[in-house]
């Protein structure tokens, strides 16, 4: 119980440095108040923080869908986003349709991630949700859509990619040309 306090105190007020090397011995634990607090390291300041707090869930063996499925509806759109991807790093497909929920998120960063998510996770289900969010207002979720597009085999007609290439994003006009190659008799 106090090795818990302690690597709770740790990574909350702790260096980054003591974050981290915390975070690299966490991935094996069960413990929920401890694997809630790896997850709100997924908002962690520093990047190194976050990334290894996502390596400890990624890793992490034990049944933990439950609790990243929760925090799907976390308030912080960091958590949120990152949890998506998180989920599907973990290949669990269970977890589909609330990712699609994220696809109405305010958040464009969270609309990204769930995306890349559900292409990840070959959300099949998810195709409608998909290529509509082809006309969000923001690019980087367009660019997000077209990625998981391709990741699924999906097309899109000759119309769609003039429209999209309108856009001037050299990644844009790069999966456009992917997306161009790799169409063929699959369909919409």
């Amino acid at each position: 119980m106090n090795n818990m306090k302690n690597i709770i105190e740790i990574l909350d007020s702790g260096t980054v440095e003591e974050k981290i090397k915390n975070l690299e011995f966490l991935s094996d634990t069960n413990n929920i108040e401890i694997i809630q607090k790896i997850i709100s390291k997924l908002d962690d300041a520093d990047i190194k923080v976050r990334g290894e707090a996502f390596s400890a869930l990624v890793l992490n063996e034990n049944n933990i869908s439950d609790l990243l499925v929760n925090n799907l509806k976390s308030q912080n759109k960091n958590i949120r986003g990152y949890t998506a991807l998180v989920i599907a790093n973990r290949n669990d497909a269970n977890a589909i349709s609330e990712i699609i929920n994220l696809l109405d998120d305010q958040s464009s960063m969270v609309k990204a991630c769930a995306l890349g998510a559900l292409g990840f996770l070959n959300a099949k289900e998810a195709k409608k949700a998909i290529y509509d969010s082809l006309s969000d207002s923001n690019l980087e979720v367009r660019k997000s859509a077209l990625q998981a597009i391709i990741d699924l085999g999906y097309s899109l007609s000759e119309s769609e990619i003039k429209e999209l290439s309108k856009q001037q994003d050299s990644e844009l006009k790069r999966l456009l040309v992917r997306i161009r190659k790799e169409s063929g008799p699959k369909g919409i």
